[in-house]
């Protein structure tokens, strides 16, 4: 059984100010359950520059904490890139990759994706793959085909024993900031697709590998989703810069952890 994971991506916001009262709030507010370890592990993931302020408040916290991306590169000449080992000498655990933006923005290929994948598992992180279709695929039916376009190259070039180290997000682009997201029983629908495209790669590692949704996830919704047999967290953006919601988001999966 995959573990319930809620994790936090902050893009492009925050400041020194801003990040201290979440996570001190977040500190305050996310209490361990009755035997001292919570069923549901929550993550932060800021701006990189942030990621050492991060870890000063957030070390010895039941709270963990990772980057938005990292290079495929170990070392050498690529000016404004960090790699894994550097981001684990902050105490990163886990790093995004392939998130919608920056396959959008960047141009990031689902090979240059795995490639990640791959970097961040060598270096010792867990790499949170950022998989989703856009609006136009998903109206034209196209939605896991693209799903196993993108996954593809990950399945490919990662042994069994490396995919049983990863995380899964599907984040379905037309949802993204739109205030428009997947029912329960749809997000499940692409979930247990995605399940079961790990179990043809690794039948033993496919129920391990947590799957995360995302996509205007909140804390009115985040109960719906929690309650799925497939879906083992969420990737919040937005709500999880208001520390009430990302709270009441964890909690949704907490409770339907130990229930």
């Amino acid at each position: 059984m995959a573990r319930k994971l809620v994790i936090g991506n902050w893009k492009l916001n925050g400041s020194l100010a801003m990040n201290e009262a979440l996570l001190e709030g977040l500190l305050k507010g996310w209490i361990p359950g009755p035997t001292g370890n919570t069923s549901t592990e929550m993550v932060v993931c800021p701006p990189a520059i942030y990621v050492p302020q991060t870890e000063n408040l957030l070390s010895g916290s039941a709270i963990q904490w990772g980057a938005q991306d990292l290079s495929n590169e170990s070392q050498g000449a690529y000016t404004g890139e960090l790699s894994g080992s550097m981001l684990l000498e902050f105490g990163c655990r886990y790093v995004l990759v392939g998130h919608s933006e920056r396959r959008s923005r960047w141009a990031e290929t689902s090979s240059m994706v795995a490639a990640k994948a791959a970097s961040a598992l060598n270096q010792g992180l867990i790499p949170v793959i950022c998989i989703g279709e856009t609006l136009a695929e998903r109206e034209s039916g196209a939605t896991l085909s693209v799903l196993a376009d993108q996954l593809a190259p990950v399945l490919s070039m990662l042994t069994p024993q490396a995919l049983a180290g990863i995380v899964i997000a599907y984040e379905p682009l037309w949802a993204i900031g739109t205030g428009r997201n997947a029912d329960g029983k749809t997000a499940q629908e692409v979930h247990a697709f995605i399940r079961n495209q790990l179990a043809q790669a690794d039948l033993a590692c496919a129920a391990e590998v947590p799957l995360l949704h995302g996509g205007s996830v909140k804390a009115a919704n985040a109960a719906e989703y929690a309650a799925q047999s497939d879906i083992d967290g969420v990737l919040v953006g937005g709500a999880s810069l208001v520390i009430s919601e990302f709270l009441n988001i964890g909690r949704a999966f907490e409770s339907a952890a130990v229930s």
